[in-house]
């Protein structure tokens, strides 16, 4: 399991639009500056953060991008989603058949459950970390990243 480049950066590009105070909307080229990428990478991924509901864009001179909706109610799950999809999806096994057209294992597999509980497990750490949490300094998320929110519990 590892995490993909386009994952990586395009959580990192919806962070600085996050933290962006200001009344204008935050161009490819500021975005890009920021996260060190190129613009044309940059737009490739506000195109698919734009795409799954998450961005939202303004044309024109003086255009750009926006969060879509407030950066508390968007996870880093909402946004893994969106990159990249799911670690362990349900075609998982129909794509690691082996040798043969079916995997000889596709009744009774016990590495199939381990992988669903690990991305169960990833899932509901992810689910627990809003963008909101993420535009904060990294001092501040140490403590809540060790000891995650519990149910109905704030950071």
């Amino acid at each position: 399991m590892h995490l993909l480049a386009q994952e990586e950066y395009g959580l990192r590009c919806l962070v600085a639009v996050a933290r962006h105070r200001e009344p204008e909307p935050l161009t490819i080229p500021e975005i890009a500056e920021r996260e060190g990428l190129s613009p044309e990478y940059t737009a490739k991924l506000m195109r698919a953060l734009r795409t799954g509901g998450l961005v939202s864009s303004t044309r024109g001179a003086s255009g750009g991008y926006r969060l879509a909706r407030p950066a508390e109610s968007v996870t880093a799950w909402d946004v893994l989603e969106v990159l990249g999809g799911s670690f362990f999806p349900e075609s998982f096994c129909e794509a690691h058949p082996g040798q043969m057209k079916d995997c000889v294992h596709s009744v009774e597999c016990s590495i199939r459950t381990l992988w669903q509980r690990v991305e169960g497990v990833v899932r509901k750490m992810l689910e627990a970390v809003t963008v909101a949490d993420l535009a904060r300094d990294e001092s501040s998320n140490v403590t809540w990243v060790e000891t995650p929110a519990q149910d109905g519990e704030t950071r």
